[in-house]
């Protein structure tokens, strides 16, 4: 059985992940998304609604391969996560060359901490190209449009985190 780890932040899951995610599936038999717990960085969505909406995203929208996916979320280096799901692969996305650059120097210092596990890019479909969680956060607290740039689940949490407080007092009182 090949298994892939998929490792991000997923803050919060786009279409561009699920288009990897997808493609991931078709390749190996099972496949680990990791969402990584990262102490250096707050993330809007806390790890345990991250992992519940990759969960919904995923049932919604990969069919039959979304018995074969598993979400959990990790600490630490992802060689090793890997290694604790007997993963021999680590599955990365790709949308444009600065990816590619970054990508390429994380692979070679996971292969070297790890040679038993290589990293497999899949190149995010021309229409998920532009999109990363960053922009979509930021779209999301203007209140612009995210419904196709992200799964219901990750649009609905962030129309929560971002709707207007009615509490507050934005002009005349």
């Amino acid at each position: 059985m090949t298994v892939a780890v998929y490792p991000g932040s997923f803050d919060p899951i786009t279409f561009g992940h699920i288009d990897v995610l997808r493609r991931a599936a078709a390749v190996f038999d099972r496949v680990v998304v990791g969402v990584l717990e990262n102490p250096r960085k707050q993330p809007l969505i806390a790890l345990n609604d991250r992992i519940a909406i990759i969960d919904a995203s995923v049932a919604a929208h990969l069919g039959d391969a979304a018995p074969r996916i598993t979400t959990q979320g990790f600490q630490g280096l992802t060689v090793e996560f890997a290694r604790r799901n007997d993963a021999r692969f680590i599955v990365r996305g790709l949308r444009a060359i600065s990816d590619f650059e970054t990508e390429l120097q994380l692979g070679h210092a996971n292969r070297k901490l790890a040679p038993e596990v290589d990293t497999v890019f899949f190149m995010t479909s021309l229409e998920h190209g532009y999109v990363s969680s960053s922009i979509v956060r930021e779209i999301a607290q203007f209140g612009g449009p995210i419904d196709d740039l992200v799964p219901k689940a990750a649009a609905d949490e962030l129309r929560k985190r971002y709707a207007p407080n009615p509490s507050s007092s934005g002009g005349v009182t």
